[in-house]
Formats: structure tokens, C-alpha cells, sequence
């Protein structure tokens, strides 16, 4: 499988902080005066191992300030914790919210660290009596728990499953009201949305975003504008990590992530989406 890796070093990020925010994105920083877009989401939107995410893609192709507000292995959680990010959505041309999983969440049942969401703190009272036989201090990651109760017990997890679904649901429709209607959804995921249950993907817990079906989309479409799906074409999953940037002992990681022609795939959506239309030899926005 081809793929550049980088001896010694990593792709630079230019990490940089907008406002009070205490969550590190990747930079360059964009100016949040303006017009201009954001982009709210997790790993995929960060465009972690990739030179120039779908976010520099939009940017370049409608000359227009592309803000990245992704964060590696973030929920709706995080965003609806930093007012800046809320002000800065408010205030732009138009937001893309990626749809991002829901195991990541704090919920009714476990708490996760409010900035790196993958990080699981400690159950609730309700969880520890669901699962009595479980010493959750063996726990660091989300998915790693959660993999272990999937195991334990499928019909238990059913439960906690449902409870992640309603708090991804109402958050997510809390942080869509705060930021206004000029905004899009992105799926940006290897399979469409549907109600397929998780257990029956092949890869399961890995699957991604993790719980989210497609009635959930739909009972935010009030909310949006509109909802742009990409699934990337059969090509682009077979290039695998080619034009991917990553260390060795990254290449696992690397796999599970939409490549570089996946990308590119993402950021023709999206600008279609936008309304980029051509007039007279050249390309702008609709107003």
C-alpha cells in the first residue's frame, strides 16, 4: 500500500486557538471578520494525516476564508461547550456541521474528558448498576468501554446504546439552534445512512459516525438547510493511504481514516452544496 510516511517528523498542523477557546485547531487561523465558512467536526474535518483537507479544498476552489474547527476525535459536545465557536458560527456565510458519532458524549451514563471526547472520566450510578460486575477504572477510551459491555452483555448494551442516541439527538439540536439556519450537515462516511444496526457493519464498533441512522439525520433536517452526503467512491477507498502523511507506527490508524482522493470527493459536495456557480470565465458564490 502506498503511502508517505515522515521519518522523524509530522505533518504541521499550524495548530492555533480562536477567541477564549481552549481547544487547539488546525491553522492556519482564518480572520473571523468578514465573510467567510466554518467547518464544525471531528477527525475528518481536522484532516488528520492529510495535506490539504476538504476544508483548504473549499477555501481554494471559492475564494473564500475557510475556518477549521476540527478537532480529532470530537462530539457535538465539545462545540456546544465554547461560546466562541458558537459566536464564530453565528457570524459566518454559511457553517458545515459534520455528523459525528455519538459514543464520544456525555451522557446519563459515563462522563468524557470536555475537550479530547475520546477520553472516558467515570461512570454514573446508573451504568455501575447496569454492569455491577465491571471495574470501569480499567477504562481510559470511549470505545474501548464500550467494546467490553458490547461483549458482556448485547442486551444491556442496547440500553446504554439507545441513551447515546437521545443525547447525540438533543445536543446536536441544541448546537444547530444556537448557530443559525445557514447551515449543512456532512455525512462523510464509507457507507450511506441508514438504520442498518451497528452490530451488522463489518466493522462494527469502528464504524463511523458510531449510532447515528438515518431517522436520526432526518429529525434535524428542520434545523439545516441541507444535508450533504458523501460516501466515497469505490476508486477513492481503493487508493487507500496514498497521499496520506503519517509516521510508521501510524499506519493503523491512517487505515480508518478517508484518504486524500476522499477528500477531494468531500470538498466537490460541499462546494456544490455552497452554490458555487461560474459567470463570465469566473467562479463565485451565489449571494
Amino acid at each position: 500500500m502506498r503511502h508517505d510516511a515522515l521519518e522523524g517528523r509530522s505533518l504541521n498542523y499550524t495548530p492555533c486557538r480562536y477567541g477564549t477557546s481552549k481547544i487547539f485547531f488546525r491553522g492556519p487561523q482564518r480572520p473571523l471578520d468578514g465573510r467567510y465558512v466554518s467547518f464544525v467536526g471531528g477527525t475528518e474535518t481536522y484532516g488528520k494525516f492529510i495535506k490539504e483537507p476538504f476544508v483548504t479544498l473549499v477555501e481554494r476552489e471559492i475564494g473564500m476564508p475557510a475556518v477549521n474547527f476540527g478537532c480529532a476525535n470530537a462530539s457535538i459536545g465539545a462545540f456546544l461547550a465554547e461560546p466562541t465557536i458558537i459566536d464564530a458560527c453565528r457570524g459566518a456565510y454559511a457553517n458545515i456541521v459534520q455528523v459525528m458519532g455519538a459514543q464520544n458524549l456525555s451522557n446519563r451514563f459515563y462522563s468524557v474528558h470536555p475537550r479530547r471526547n475520546d477520553r472516558f472520566l467515570k461512570p454514573s450510578t446508573v451504568l455501575e448498576a447496569i454492569y455491577p460486575e465491571v471495574d470501569f477504572a480499567d477504562f481510559c477510551f470511549t470505545r474501548h468501554m464500550l467494546s467490553a459491555l458490547y461483549e458482556l452483555s448485547p442486551e444491556r448494551f442496547e440500553i446504554v446504546r439507545g441513551e447515546l442516541q437521545q443525547a447525540w439527538t438533543s445536543r446536536m439540536t441544541s448546537f444547530l439552534r444556537e448557530i443559525g439556519p445557514h447551515t449543512s450537515l456532512l455525512w462523510f462516511s464509507d457507507h450511506m445512512p441508514s438504520e442498518q444496526h451497528w452490530a451488522e457493519r463489518p466493522e462494527g464498533l469502528q464504524s463511523e459516525p458510531l449510532f447515528v441512522s438515518r431517522r436520526m439525520i432526518d429529525a434535524l433536517r428542520p434545523f439545516v438547510r441541507s444535508v450533504i452526503v458523501v460516501q466515497p467512491s469505490a476508486m477513492a477507498r481503493a487508493e487507500g493511504t496514498a497521499g496520506m502523511c503519517f509516521a510508521p507506527q501510524d499506519e493503523s490508524a491512517a487505515e480508518g481514516l478517508p484518504g486524500a482522493k476522499a477528500h477531494r470527493e468531500a470538498a466537490e459536495a460541499i462546494t456544490a452544496s455552497l452554490g458555487f456557480v461560474t459567470q463570465g470565465g469566473s467562479e463565485r458564490l451565489r449571494a
